[in-house]
């Protein structure tokens, strides 16, 4: 429906309320009653949760049904979500030892808002509607649900809370609510963590408590679907590392940063969307430096390509170090030859990798044959610079420098 700013009757607009509720009450009257968008009443999540529940609910006063899924769709549902629950269960069980003393529910659903995990709590009559709605299968979609912090979350992907009348139906008008989500490795909502109570107000901050939790679970996510990454873990104190404020990255075996956690992208400024970025560009060392600093258990200082000094540590996830090889060894054969290039590589500007593979070819000059070389292994390879780095032994931002100069050369 179209919101208005103004008052209808052209008057001046009584917008102050002493308490919470009374906020909420005048922001509902003016919103369902006037057709005006109460800013400043309540948050602007719940606001634009309201517009979209008014064109899927049309009776906000209608009771609410809390419908499980079928038995086979949530057998489907917990098959797909094993994972995350898996990376959930320590935390989950600590949340849970932590709210014992209160009737507070933690809740879990996947990405469209099917509870996956929810806490097994006695009956109690001061419940009524967390008995329907604090079950396995149960979806708490907006779309189904109306106007929740679960369901906001699942719809933007941003953590939010919910007091009482902020609901979009009446039924729930004495519920609580507060949510978080949780990523995956793509960047894609993994689930919804939850924290919800019935006929009282939190007594404590819930929407820092479960940010903390839901950023627990997402970095035990991460680390769980990076087997083949080798992972960074670095802040800018030591003392932060191994806590939900450590900053994470997965490295993929071509030298390219494959993802960032939400410390990580803070901390660096994030990775750039247009392309690929090397690993080089972002922490100041190749992969090769990375790979030996990971032999060692202790952090280490490190100055990232911005300047910022940090703390880091690098772990491969695969104990065989899955195709990791080639940053940091070649076969014996070509390693007289790598020695033989390193000074000329030095003159060229080129990496010994490539310089040997030169040399070993009997290519003559490396400074005139080293442009061959790549030139036909990114031929081989179709273009893909991803593949003949790989192939070369190199990191791509090598390749990518060395492709830059020559199109300047040309270009002159």
């Amino acid at each position: 429906m179209p919101l208005s700013t103004r008052n209808p009757a052209g008057g001046p607009r009584q917008l102050f309320a002493k308490t919470s509720a009374e906020r909420v009450a005048l922001a509902r009257q003016q919103f369902f009653e006037e057709g005006v968008r109460p800013s400043g009443l309540i948050g602007e999540a719940v606001i634009q949760s309201w517009m979209r529940c008014t064109r899927t609910h049309s009776d906000r006063r209608r009771v609410v049904a809390f419908d499980a899924v079928t038995p086979s769709r949530l057998h489907a549902t917990l098959g797909r979500n094993r994972e995350l629950l898996e990376a959930a269960r320590q935390e989950l069980a600590g949340m849970e030892s932590s709210l014992a003393g209160t009737d507070c529910r933690v809740l879990l659903t996947d990405a469209q808002g099917v509870i996956v995990h929810v806490t097994q709590h006695p009956s109690n009559a001061q419940q009524p509607i967390l008995q329907k709605t604090a079950r396995l299968g149960v979806n708490i979609a907006e779309s189904v649900v109306g106007t929740t912090a679960p369901g906001i979350v699942a719809t933007t992907g941003q953590a939010c809370t919910v007091h009482g009348a902020e609901h979009y139906f009446e039924y729930l008008r004495e519920m609580q609510c507060a949510a978080a989500p949780i990523r995956d490795v793509h960047g894609r909502l993994a689930g919804v963590l939850d924290l919800t109570v019935e006929s009282r107000r939190f007594g404590f901050d819930a929407a820092s408590m479960v940010a903390l939790y839901a950023t627990t679970i997402e970095n035990r996510l991460l680390l769980a679907q990076s087997q083949d990454r080798l992972v960074l873990r670095f802040q800018a104190s030591p003392t932060l590392l191994g806590t939900p404020l450590e900053a994470l990255a997965g490295i993929a075996p071509d030298g390219t940063v494959a993802w960032l956690n939400a410390a990580g992208s803070r901390l660096i400024g994030g990775v750039p969307e247009a392309e690929p970025c090397d690993v080089e560009m972002l922490f100041g060392l190749d992969l090769a430096g990375l790979l030996r600093m990971g032999r060692g258990e202790a952090a280490q200082p490190v100055r990232l390509a911005s300047g910022l000094g940090v703390w880091l540590q690098a772990r491969l996830q695969a104990r065989d170090g899955v195709d990791f090889g080639h940053a940091v060894s070649m076969a014996p054969a070509m390693q007289s030859v790598v020695s033989e290039a390193s000074a000329e590589a030095v003159e060229a500007e080129l990496p010994p990798a490539v310089a040997a593979a030169s040399l070993a070819e009997g290519d003559g000059t490396l400074r005139g044959h080293s442009r061959k070389l790549i030139e036909e292994t990114l031929a081989t390879n179709d273009g893909n610079i991803s593949h003949a780095a790989r192939q070369l032994r190199v990191s791509r931002g090598t390749l990518y420098r060395h492709l830059k100069s020559w199109r300047a050369n040309e270009a002159e």
